[in-house]
């Protein structure tokens, strides 16, 4: 098994089709199949079951999903190790949701870059699924998520438990549907949501990025779950306001990595994690978040 076959194997795994597979490595559908048949014939073994929906693994498939895994991440690591720029003892790829990269993974960066200088850093953000897909592909070494579901060949670990709590900018903590600001935390909170809010299930306002809800809110008023530790400047200084009896929602941040990761980067890599998940927020990380009164004072 080459590298192309255990990446393309993998693709398939992950996307569950072969047209989609060949769709994310940029090559046709008939080059996926070649792999795979050729990867097949090379085992003796059929490694998928093709129909109307898919692809799914065999019983062979599955036992060498493990081995593929392992193989990619290793390649990898040897290919990055290699790429090294000059200075650098190490490097670490780390990806992360939109909504966790203010201030979070902001602050790790600074972090790395400040207590790590020989670490060459790479980040990107991707939502989940891309993330989850590429730390088994040992794309990326570490992932940080909300609440992520534990995969095989991946390690979970708890960074930081936190709480999804709703605030209004009405000083009685008032919530009104017309100014309600919905914010897509994964579906685990839109579950426990539209169980505890019915009447809210059509709001008129809906952003899938948290920071830009809370810039939204600060601005123009209204109401919106946040993450707990977010809102707590701005609930200390008056500008947000608890809602008395709302339920809150977990909503916890996991670094997910591979099992044959290496310890020594990633021990560093935690470490600037929980340094940055522990660090407390001001207000001035959000100076460039205008309140609503500037509106009033201009008019």
């Amino acid at each position: 098994m080459d590298i192309n076959q255990a990446r393309t194997f993998l693709e398939v795994v992950h996307s569950g089709s072969f047209i989609a597979a060949a769709e994310r490595l940029n090559i046709t559908q008939t080059a996926v199949s070649a792999r795979i048949r050729t990867l097949e014939d090379s085992l003796g073994r059929r490694l998928f079951i093709r129909n109307k929906a898919g692809a799914r693994l065999t019983p062979a498939g599955e036992r060498l999903l493990r081995h593929a895994t392992a193989m990619l991440q290793l390649w990898e690591r040897a290919r990055q190790q290699v790429a090294l720029p000059p200075g650098s003892s190490a490097g670490v790829h780390l990806g992360g949701e939109p909504s966790l990269w203010h201030p979070l993974l902001a602050d790790w960066l600074v972090w790395m870059r400040r207590e790590c200088p020989d670490v060459a850093l790479r980040a990107e953000v991707d939502n989940p699924a891309n993330l989850l897909a590429r730390v088994q592909e040992g794309l990326v070494d570490v992932a940080v998520l909300y609440n992520p579901p534990h995969m095989p060949n991946l390690v979970n670990e708890l960074l930081v438990e936190e709480k999804l709590v709703l605030v209004s900018s009405a000083p009685d903590g008032r919530v009104a549907a017309e100014d309600f600001v919905h914010v897509d935390w994964g579906p685990n909170f839109a579950a426990s949501f539209a169980a505890s809010f019915p009447e809210l299930a059509n709001p008129s306002i809906s952003i899938s990025l948290g920071p830009l809800a809370l810039t939204y809110l600060l601005t123009m008023g209204g109401s919106g779950y946040f993450r707990q530790g977010i809102v707590a400047p701005f609930l200390r200084a008056g500008r947000l306001f608890a809602v008395p009896g709302a339920p809150e929602f977990s909503h916890s941040t996991h670094v997910v990595y591979g099992e044959h990761a290496d310890r020594e980067v990633l021990d560093r890599v935690r470490a600037g994690l929980k340094h940055a998940a522990a660090a407390p927020v001001g207000l001035e990380r959000y100076a460039t978040i205008a309140p609503r009164q500037r509106e009033d004072d201009s008019a």
